[in-house]
């Protein structure tokens, strides 16, 4: 896959997704417009350009269309049809991209109630892509410019994310982060891996899980000569790792590593998909359905995300 051609997914056609890619790429040069697909319904675009006026010839778009029938659907409101869209627009770029004629999905926001509404039934972009992919797993890794973290486990109950905490699967996870900051040009990256429990179990005191399962964890990436280190207490590496200490955290679970990027990062921070047989990377915001259709979303997220979609595109050449 050499092309360095970024296609968009326009997600939810309800929620704020074609008023962010039509911001942005009005935005664009001409010529940065043409290396641009968007996977999505024309007609959702020109309502979103009714809008906001930018003076953007949709015409001129590169735009793999996906008819939704029945009348348009209302920007801010529950559509089955809307997860059906999302569905078609994903299925249709992640076939593209294996066949090597785009270089990177971006993903603009979906609505996972309005999937599963249509008989999707995904926890959202990773497990669907990793569906549509024949990949048994793959992770989710927020990258900002301070912080960025990778999930051993997202979108289930704390306690199974304890469950999941398992030596084998925190090992795949240091490596895979390891991997992925390697591609984009880190020759040895240091990465710190965050404890389950609170002060890493206080030597059991809290609980096992750290000794028993991350620190064996640790020790094996170390051996196969990763530079990482942990279990560090969560209540202290996100800080760490914020002021320089690491350039990757690993997250045990969803909120561990969700709440320290949204909160240094919130506007800025890129999903990624890592372990995909291709490459993905996405917003970091909901289909803002509150404010869908008003003109007034902000599309500097979309912008990361097409930034970092670049640098992918870019390590994959190398």
């Amino acid at each position: 896959m050499t092309t360095d051609l970024i296609g968009i997914t326009m997600g939810d056609p309800a929620g704020v997704g074609p008023e962010i890619i039509v911001k942005s790429l009005a935005a664009m040069s001409p010529e940065a417009r043409r290396g641009i697909r968007i996977y999505g319904n024309r007609d959702s675009l020109a309502a979103a350009e009714a809008v906001l006026a930018t003076g953007l010839d949709l015409a001129a778009l590169d735009v793999a269309h996906v008819e939704i029938p029945g009348a348009r659907p209302a920007f801010g409101k529950l559509d089955p049809r809307c997860g059906e869209a999302c569905y078609r627009f994903i299925a249709l770029a992640v076939q593209d991209a294996m066949a090597g004629r785009i270089g990177c999905i971006v993903t603009a926001p979906i609505n996972k109630a309005a999937l599963n509404a249509a008989g999707h039934h995904h926890d959202g972009h990773t497990g669907l892509l990793a569906h549509l992919t024949g990949t048994p797993r793959c992770h989710m890794l927020l990258a900002s410019e301070r912080l960025s973290v990778i999930h051993n486990s997202t979108h289930v109950s704390l306690r199974d994310a304890i469950a999941r905490a398992t030596t084998e699967r925190v090992l795949e996870t240091i490596r895979a982060g390891h991997r992925h900051l390697v591609r984009l040009g880190m020759a040895a990256p240091h990465i710190a891996v965050a404890g389950v429990n609170p002060h890493c179990g206080e030597g059991g005191l809290f609980g096992s899980e750290d000794d028993d399962q991350i620190t064996p964890a640790v020790a094996a990436a170390r051996a196969e000569g990763i530079n990482v280190e942990g279990p560090i207490s969560a209540d202290t590496v996100f800080h760490r790792a914020y002021t320089g200490a690491f350039d990757l955290v690993v997250a045990q679970y969803h909120d561990q590593g969700h709440i320290p990027i949204k909160l240094v990062a919130f506007d800025t921070a890129v999903n990624v998909s890592v372990g995909l047989p291709i490459d993905r990377c996405s917003v970091d915001h909901g289909t803002a359905f509150d404010i869908a259709g008003r003109g007034i979303a902000d599309n500097g997220n979309l912008d990361h995300a097409l930034a970092y979609a670049a640098r992918l595109t870019a390590s994959r050449r190398r």
